[in-house]
């Protein structure tokens, strides 16, 4: 197989993890830039997104798509680094599942959904308390901060924390975004959100919009 007949964003799409880190490895072999091969990686996860929304394949797929990413970047990391290409151009997003819940699936897929499109991301992780988030937001100035909730049980959190960041005069600069399964636009307007991501893609694009990032 020569390098012009393999095709990487077909390979992520189809789950083939080890023709993908091969493939990695030629293009490192090669001295291609750091930024062209993340690039490639960045759409083939974009497109198993595509195919995650139209309902063509399901959470363990895209699941490994996101594995297989990270596994390429860790490849591709020394690279990178001699390299000093930035991941964060495309901003910083702090994330997190709010306080009560444990879930984190939902907040995984979009974590590595954005790293992969160049987003630094910070991941507070789950069952994250209001003053956390504020202390966070307070410390590290992120573009977006993402408030995810699995159970209907717990997304009044995600009101409590925009009253917090909003009690601490940090809301000024500051987009938010929330998320999960019982979340809907119509939540997201009550609460005073910026943003209602439906799923992972969903959010990367609204993201990107939020900051003017739009391709």
């Amino acid at each position: 197989m020569t390098d012009s007949d393999f095709d990487v964003i077909e390979a992520i799409m189809k789950l083939k993890e080890e023709e993908v880190l091969a493939w990695v490895k030629d293009q490192l072999a090669l001295n291609t830039p750091p930024h062209e091969i993340l690039n490639q990686l960045s759409h083939g996860l974009e497109k198993l997104g595509d195919r995650f929304s139209a309902g063509d394949c399901f959470i363990p797929e895209l699941m490994k798509g996101g594995n297989i990413f990270l596994n390429a970047l860790d490849l591709a990391r020394p690279a990178i680094e001699a390299s000093k290409t930035k991941l964060g151009r495309a901003g910083t997003f702090l994330i997190g599942t709010v306080k009560g819940d444990l879930h984190d699936l939902g907040k995984n897929l979009v974590a590595t959904t954005l790293l992969a499109a160049g987003f630094e991301v910070i991941d507070l992780g789950k069952d994250v308390p209001s003053s956390r988030f504020v202390e966070e937001v307070g410390r590290l100035k992120p573009d977006v901060l993402g408030l995810s909730a699995l159970l209907s049980t717990t997304t009044e959190q995600q009101r409590e924390v925009i009253q917090a960041v909003e009690a601490a005069n940090l809301r000024d600069n500051l987009k938010i975004m929330v998320g999960g399964a019982p979340v809907n636009q119509r939540w997201a307007d009550e609460i005073g959100a910026d943003a209602y991501g439906a799923d992972a893609i969903d959010g990367l694009r609204k993201a990107k919009t939020m900051l003017g990032n739009v391709e």
